[in-house]
């Protein structure tokens, strides 16, 4: 079997990606794979906090980006992977198309990102691990967070 070379680790900073990105993070540490951490904000969010919108003076999507970068390059520290690519990307789409689309654009040959579980009407519509698993042009490894 070949080795990993270029892991992406997609993540929306849940408790479910903490556990997937440390997963990401041994695989990449295991194989000398380049890591690349990918938050997406996307254009459909579920969930908005007040700490993601901007104050009246600043540009609310250079201080969207700023925040997620900031959290990536946290998130990079506590892996013990500071050298990871860190990327933040919006879109008009959903997470699932722009995941897939830099794994694409990048070369990817793992994804690593959560799954939530969920059931019911949501497994029936679909999630983004759902989708990204059966449009993904390489290996993907959906990790369950308990």
């Amino acid at each position: 079997m070949k080795p990993y070379q270029n892991i992406l680790c997609a993540t929306d900073f849940s408790q479910y990606s903490q556990v997937a990105s440390e997963r990401a993070a041994e695989l990449a540490q295991y194989y000398g794979a380049q890591l690349t951490l990918l938050h997406v904000v996307d254009h459909f969010p579920e969930d908005r906090s007040n700490e993601q919108i901007a104050p009246e003076n600043a540009d609310p999507t250079a201080y969207r980006k700023e925040q997620a970068h900031a959290s990536l390059t946290e998130l990079a520290r506590h892996l013990g992977q500071s050298d990871a690519r860190k990327e933040v990307r919006f879109s008009t789409y959903s997470a699932q198309h722009e995941i897939l689309h830099v794994a694409k654009e990048w070369g990817v040959d793992l994804i690593v990102l959560a799954t939530h579980g969920h059931f019911g009407i949501t497994a029936i519509l679909g999630s983004t691990a759902n989708g990204v698993m059966q449009s993904a042009p390489c290996d993907v490894l959906a990790v369950r967070a308990s």
